[in-house]
């Protein structure tokens, strides 16, 4: 029986977040960690006009070149979501190696943990997770809480 992932909030707004990569994934998992995170760190040769237009904020730095492995230096959690299955592998490996905890897009054997689908009312947040399984149902059901708010204001004790 494969192990299962446990579910815990943690804060990272301190931590050294770095995302390698700039396409799609990237920029999905960019918008997320900002909501929790004070500071990331993005390294791609190239990005999506979300992330260059992000990093115009103190919160993201983008930097345009390519993923070197000095980079892992002053990382603590690093996300690979490149288009490169090759360069993933690679930074997946190197953060292994150096006890960095570490997150690759495309290929869950390599994850220390996965990256959730999110939902974020007022203060709750709801993290959705079918172990690397069916991205497609983790972001089926975060779509169907993010259509059915709640009230929050009518489900507190007075």
């Amino acid at each position: 029986m494969r192990k299962r992932y446990f579910p815990m909030f943690f804060d990272i707004s301190d931590k050294k977040v770095l995302v390698v990569g700039g396409g799609k994934i990237a920029t999905r998992r960019v918008k997320v960690l900002l909501e929790f995170c004070n500071r990331i760190v993005v390294i791609a040769p190239e990005a999506s006009e979300e992330i260059r237009a992000l990093s115009k904020n103190d919160s993201l730095e983008w930097r345009e070149v390519c993923f070197k492995e000095e980079d892992l230096k002053e990382s603590e959690i690093v996300f690979a979501a490149t288009n490169d299955k090759e360069l993933n592998h690679e930074i997946g490996m190197r953060c292994k190696a150096s006890q960095i905890l570490v997150n690759v897009a495309d290929n869950r054997s390599l994850c220390d943990f996965y990256f959730p689908g999110v939902v974020i009312e007022d203060e709750v947040v709801i993290g959705i997770n079918t172990g690397g399984e069916s991205p497609e149902k983790t972001k089926e059901i975060r779509e169907f809480f993010s259509q059915h708010r709640i009230d929050l204001q009518n489900t507190k004790k007075s």
